[in-house]
């Protein structure tokens, strides 16, 4: 079974948004999960440390095919652990669907919507506000600016509208909980939402000087 402290050698290059903190507390809430919803735990714990080993390649694509890149170097390392094939795609799944914007793939096993979720949890609550306003930071947006009506309808900035951290909350942070596949991860998802949604109306009302 591959072990943390094999994976841990996998991320250096990694961002503070998606070093081996995040890998870790994924990790975590996977295997809670996974024991609820009887998924194989083997693979999901290979899923689970290998979902972002290669998010932030020198030279290629980043975050956009970071599942596509992950699932490939998923292989690379269990065929040296010698997984039987079948094992290994059912982890390259897992790590292909467990994208929010992917299209491609969708999680069809329990080991790849249970992923899909523990990923998914790590972007709300007060971690997840915490990791988004980190990620705006880091790419040179704001965090807070006012959202167009224009943004608010339909999801795309007028020309010149910065993709601010409560863009994100709007865009894609507050739609999450109803993305979510298992019932264990809907029901830990209640509470972090909350806490989620009141911090950014707070943040909202503060900029807007109405709080």
């Amino acid at each position: 079974m591959l072990t943390i402290e094999q994976a841990r050698t996998f991320y250096a290059r990694e961002d503070a948004v998606h070093d081996f903190e995040h890998v870790l507390r994924v990790y975590q809430t996977a295997m809670k999960l996974g024991k609820v919803e009887g998924a194989d735990l083997e693979i999901l714990q290979a899923a689970a440390l290998l979902h972002d080993a290669r998010g932030a390649e020198p030279g290629g694509t980043g975050r956009t095919e970071h599942h596509i890149t992950s699932a490939i170097f998923a292989e690379e390392v269990l065929k040296k652990e010698d997984w039987p094939v079948e094992r290994i795609r059912s982890v390259q799944h897992a790590i292909r669907a467990h994208r929010y914007r992917a299209k491609e793939d969708q999680p069809e096993t329990i080991e790849a919507k249970v992923l899909f979720d523990s990923d998914k949890l790590d972007v709300i609550g007060a971690i997840g506000a915490a990791r988004t306003i980190a990620y705006s930071v880091l790419a040179g947006e704001p965090m807070y600016e006012h959202p167009s009506e224009q943004f608010r309808s339909s999801g795309v900035e007028e020309t010149g509208e910065r993709h601010s951290s409560y863009h994100e909350y709007l865009f894609k942070l507050r739609k999450v909980k109803d993305r979510l596949f298992t019932d264990s991860a809907r029901r830990m998802a209640e509470q972090r939402h909350a806490a989620m949604a009141a911090f950014f109306e707070q943040l909202a009302a503060e900029y807007e000087g109405d709080a």
